[in-house]
């Protein structure tokens, strides 16, 4: 069911877990005035003058195309044959012919939003089945290898973080909307693993396929921040698109009882570092950032400080914290920040990589960005905001050689543009 003010009562000074009712340690959290304490979703394509049905059909046509159309031009999504625990499926980078944590998590994120449970409990199958590791002695143990082949092998068997952040969130959604299963099925249960390992798993030396590594945390317990990796080149930085306050408030009421303090500090670290990350003219965030909010360049590529690939979806982040809880205003502000910049480079030409003071850099005009800029009008104020709603849905449903990433991004972004992207209270 969704979430509603009624609901929020059972989230505060008790916690259900694993049937028991325990004392949540944490202060009572407050609900803000979002999205989690009204029950009430915008809809931003209807306010711009589109019927409901027009929309539904419009996330229908972009599920049924990246995840049922030609798998040679449209669909990203794969089915892999059966293993003991049912259908597998894996989620391709089309240009890199690899399967990634982030598209598979990205994956399981709209098939629960959609209610296709035949799709998520696929692609969970394949990332438990291939990804994930589970010698105590691995340095990933815990933890989803980032990058593997299409055949289940792997390319880097340590892990990248938004991965871990989506897997967890989808899974605990899962078990608001269908309840628990056996085994992988198990949703609550195996998103509270994933969650308590990317606190508090400790450090690990060990060997993988590609020789010895070190792993350990996702996120910095001091620093109370995602790292970019939780190895040792990974661990002293961080990754803003993957700051995502609006899933750490969640985890503050949902989340294994002893760490839920933790994320509910986290959510307000990671509203500060969005807004010291940022731009202050453009709003334009750099793929890799220091704890400090400055630009990181990354290990055989200086490319990192600049607004990027990566950084793109920084503005779906704030943008649906904003829409769920309501209660940083300097989340709109950064959107209105924002799309005045990308106004200023031009509506339906505006390039794809930046310096973040401004200067372009690359001059596609990609539909990912233009869907992320779409999910900053849920929190921007200025009428300009419409503008860029109307683009998202002006633009086509990727396909071809580009679909994997784009399409993702486009499909997210239609879903939280529709209203359709939600959060679901677990039983």
């Amino acid at each position: 069911m969704r979430v509603g003010a009624s609901l929020l009562v059972v989230f505060f000074g008790c916690a259900l877990v694993s049937g028991q009712t325990q004392r949540q340690p944490s202060e009572r959290l407050d609900n803000g005035s979002g999205a989690f304490a009204t029950g009430r979703y915008r809809n931003l394509f209807v306010e711009a003058g589109r019927s409901q049905k027009e929309v539904s059909e419009r996330v229908n046509a972009a599920f049924q195309q990246l995840f049922h159309g030609d798998p040679d031009t449209q669909s990203v999504y794969y089915p892999a044959g059966t293993n003991a625990n049912g259908p597998l499926a894996y989620l391709c980078d089309i240009i890199h012919s690899d399967v990634r944590s982030e598209g598979m998590s990205y994956g399981m994120m709209i098939a629960v939003q959609l209610n296709k449970k035949a799709e998520f409990d696929a692609i969970w199958n394949w990332a438990r089945t291939y990804m994930y590791h589970e010698a105590p002695d691995h340095p990933g143990r815990g933890y989803f290898s980032w990058s593997m082949k299409r055949d289940g092998k792997p390319n880097d068997e340590m892990p990248a973080p938004d991965g871990e952040e989506y897997f967890a969130m989808a899974l605990y959604f899962a078990q608001a909307r269908w309840g628990n299963g056996a085994g992988i099925y198990n949703y609550r249960a195996e998103a509270d693993r994933i969650l308590t390992d990317m606190k508090n798993r400790p450090l690990i030396k060990g060997q993988t396929a590609f020789g010895p590594r070190t792993g350990e945390a996702m996120f910095d317990p001091e620093q109370v921040m995602v790292r970019f990796t939780p190895t040792s080149q990974g661990r002293d930085h961080t990754d803003p698109s993957y700051h995502l306050p609006g899933l750490y408030e969640l985890w503050a009421r949902w989340g294994p009882v002893a760490d839920r303090p933790f994320w509910a500090k986290a959510v307000t670290v990671s509203r500060d570092f969005l807004q010291k990350a940022t731009n202050p003219v453009t709003g334009l965030a750099p793929d890799y950032a220091n704890f400090d909010g400055t630009p990181r360049a990354g290990r055989g590529s200086s490319n990192t400080i600049h607004f990027q690939y990566d950084a793109w979806r920084t503005a779906m982040n704030w943008s649906s914290d904003w829409a769920w809880w309501g209660k940083d205003v300097r989340e709109r502000e950064l959107s209105d920040r924002l799309q005045a910049f990308f106004e200023s480079k031009g509506m339906a030409t505006y390039g794809n990589l930046y310096a973040l003071d401004g200067t372009q850099r690359g001059s596609s005009h990609s539909p990912g960005l233009v869907a992320m800029n779409a999910v900053a009008s849920l929190a921007a104020t200025h009428p300009r905001a419409r503008q860029f709603v109307q683009a998202l849905w002006d633009t086509p449903i990727p396909s071809g050689q580009g679909r994997y990433y784009d399409g993702l991004l486009y499909l997210l972004g239609t879903l939280h543009c529709s209203g359709e992207y939600r959060i679901w209270t677990p039983k």
